[in-house]
């Protein structure tokens, strides 16, 4: 059986090289450039091998643990077909334990592990020149290698088993806000560095803890051979984790060939777009509508893209005041977290007369509220999460992000507490759906700058005590810092917790005012 299944894994490997001559060259191309990134990886990895063992223990272990956790990202956030699925085999009515054990070792036949090898046995090399022994180098490699195929194999069952429905372009989605909330400011702060050929204290612990779990022991191994570290414990670390993952995959196809898959209906080959991904609740219903409008409607979009152009064009009148550079660069960033804060404080007007279903059904305030902050969140905290670290970066003073993220956390969490009580009770006149963003109606009262002026300014003044602290940080207070990141944090979600309670009272009271409201414009 393992003959058959290796020869099989080959088929289809060769087999994505046929097809219409469109498919065959796309395919070619991903090669050749998949060819290009592994051999300026393992370009840069052997340049290394006259740098310290601690800059190359540090490079190591840092990529290896992306690596191995993109191994069980990818996954979960793309919908393709596992080609080793246990369930293929399920007619054949083989071993369970011999098919794991079969899959686990033709799964090492892919792409993405032979890209793997190459760029490990690069390091290995590299490791070899530095004076670890052999026997720990090969472990290692091997050990790692092996930990992300059974890493993957395991997300895959996991993902059939329980995200086939659910998996979606609207998921992908949120899985790369995800990333980008965490990658982004993590390379922006490694690219700040300065390594002058040691590791800087700030990885140090970061890379020694990393050298222990289970995303970095296996390789770590040769490295903590090299630099006199706890190898016993690494090496447990690691096998254990090889141990875990086999077992775990072993009960995955247990799992699959004993499971029955639920077909897929015409509504679920359809798709549901965000419908599909958001919880099947009043909020989740009404958060998966607002995403839709988000994404869709040009007066939406065209609030969302006016944010960092008026973030961009505060520079200008500051730099021509003579404001030094590096103080600059700080001041757009909390601007554009007021806006973000500010842009749903007229959101039930956007809704135009779709807003009868949601008091027609009797949809609590709660859920209303809530679910129409989702749509702000997503798009507001991927941008400051990347946003800050930047801005950080140019100004030099890294000792001043606690600050940074306390300010940007009042000015963004204020916002939304005050636009969902603004937008319920005092909305106003906005374009209909299907007109021109820049087209807006007459109005006849002073409602709609009051709502605006009122939310911003409310914004700026509850974000006084964050700016308070980040100011005497940024004259030299080291504690300042620190009190401006908690303090900013928990006025904002303080102010965003009592503006939804209240929204939402103040939402299920005003429903008939709401539907006279949207009726009228």
């Amino acid at each position: 059986m393992a003959a058959h299944v290796l020869r099989l894994r080959l088929a289809l490997l060769f087999g994505t090289l046929r097809g219409r001559p469109s498919h065959v060259i796309r395919v070619v191309a991903g090669l050749v450039i998949l060819a290009g990134a592994t051999a300026a990886a393992c370009w840069a990895i052997l340049t290394m091998r006259d740098a310290d063992t601690d800059v190359v223990l540090a490079v190591t272990v840092l990529g290896g643990s992306g690596v191995t956790l993109g191994f069980a990202l990818a996954p979960l956030i793309g919908a393709a077909e596992d080609p080793l699925d246990p369930r293929r085999f399920a007619l054949l009515a083989p071993s369970r334990g011999r098919l794991a054990a079969v899959l686990a070792v033709v799964g090492l036949i892919s792409v993405p592990i032979l890209v793997l090898l190459a760029i490990a046995v690069s390091a290995a090399v590299v490791w070899s020149e530095s004076g670890v022994p052999p026997v720990f180098t090969i472990l290692g490699v091997v050990l790692g290698i092996v930990t992300c195929s059974l890493l993957a194999r395991v997300c895959m069952a996991l993902a059939a088993l329980f995200l086939r429905e659910r998996r979606s372009r609207e998921l992908s989605g949120v899985f790369v806000l995800v990333v980008l909330v965490v990658v982004v400011p993590v390379g922006v702060f490694l690219a700040s560095l300065e390594w002058e050929g040691t590791v800087p204290p700030q990885l140090v612990e970061a890379v020694s803890t990393l050298a222990l779990t289970p995303l970095g022991a296996g390789w770590a191994l040769p490295g903590v051979v090299a630099t006199g570290g706890n190898l016993w414990l690494t090496v447990v670390v690691a096998v254990a984790t090889v141990a875990v993952l086999g077992l775990l995959w072993t009960w995955a196809v247990h799992r699959l060939l004993t499971t029955t898959e639920r077909p897929l209906s015409t509504r679920d080959r359809g798709g549901l777009g965000w419908f599909a991904v958001a919880p099947g609740t009043p909020g989740g219903a009404i958060a998966a509508r607002s995403l839709h409008y988000w994404f869709r409607d040009r007066r939406y979009v065209v609030n969302a893209l006016i944010i960092p152009i008026a973030a961009a064009i505060t520079v200008v009148p500051l730099l021509i005041a003579g404001v030094p550079p590096e103080l600059v660069v700080l001041v757009p960033v909390p601007f554009a977290a007021l806006f973000l804060g500010w842009l749903p404080h007229n959101d039930v007007a956007y809704d135009s007369t779709a807003v009868w279903m949601h008091v027609a059904s009797g949809v609590r305030g709660i859920s209303d509220r809530v679910g129409r902050l989702v749509p702000v969140v997503l798009i507001g905290v991927p941008l400051l999460a990347v946003a800050i670290p930047v801005a950080i970066s140019l100004h030099g003073r890294w000792a001043l992000l606690p600050a940074m993220v306390g300010v940007c956390a009042s000015l963004f969490l204020a916002g939304l507490g005050l636009s969902s009580v603004s937008s319920v009770l005092a909305p106003y006149a906005v374009s209909r759906p299907g007109e021109s963003p820049f087209q807006q109606p007459q109005r006849t009262s002073a409602t709609g700058a009051i709502a605006q002026a009122l939310v911003m300014l409310g914004g700026l003044a509850l974000a006084i005590p964050a700016l308070w602290w980040s100011w005497r940080a940024l004259n030299g207070e080291a504690d300042a810092a620190t009190t401006a990141m908690w303090t900013g944090i928990g006025v904002g979600l303080g102010v965003l917790v009592v503006g939804v309670v209240v929204g939402s009272l103040a939402f299920e009271r005003r429903g008939g005012r709401i539907m006279e409201f949207a009726e009228a414009t």
